[in-house]
């Protein structure tokens, strides 16, 4: 089970040319919205990359404005455990359940997972978050991540597991978000 108090949301290279790309790009994007917003409200901190965005471009902006004055762990390494920075940041959270979302499944997504896993963090791969250009490599992407122990879940799953009471403001506030 998944706690607010132990868990951060890493989202990885949700960039211009490469979100649009992927399959099914809005309804990614819509998915990982609503897990920006619920993290929010029940205070999970918030990680997030981009590949290269010289080449790539920025993270797609109603996801950077979303994410406010927080700002991207630059990378040029598949792996975001291979960029020396995002490795501190990483740490200076102090969480052990990362749940991750992002692009492309069976490159970035996939090698920080198994690296995640290897350094001894719990991996909950948000399923509907995550993309590939094609509907194949997502698939390997998901599986292998399995294989290697990471969990997997779902937006919604995710969300209520945090979120764990079904009452109170925040559960009204978290449930409309879900129903969007």
């Amino acid at each position: 089970m998944i706690v607010p108090s132990e868990t951060l949301l890493l989202l990885i290279d949700i960039q211009g040319k490469l979100a649009q790309s992927v399959c099914q790009p809005e309804l990614v994007e819509r998915n990982i919205q609503k897990l920006i917003r619920a993290c929010g409200i029940l205070d999970v901190p918030v990680l997030y990359t981009e590949q290269y965005p010289k080449g790539l471009g920025a993270t797609v902006a109603p996801l950077k404005e979303l994410l406010g004055d927080l700002e991207p762990v630059e990378k040029i390494t598949f792996s975001c455990c291979a960029a020396e920075s995002f490795m501190k940041q990483l740490r200076l959270f102090n969480r052990n359940d990362i749940l991750v979302a992002g692009m492309e499944t069976h490159v970035c997504v996939y090698q920080t997972s198994v690296e995640l896993l290897e350094f001894g963090y719990n991996v909950h791969l948000v399923t509907d978050a995550v993309s590939s250009r094609t509907p194949e490599n997502r698939d390997i992407g998901i599986r292998c991540i399995e294989k290697a122990g990471g969990s997997l879940t779902s937006t919604e799953m995710a969300i209520f597991e945090l979120l764990r009471i079904a009452e109170g403001e925040r559960f009204k506030v978290i449930s409309k978000i879900v129903k969007e």
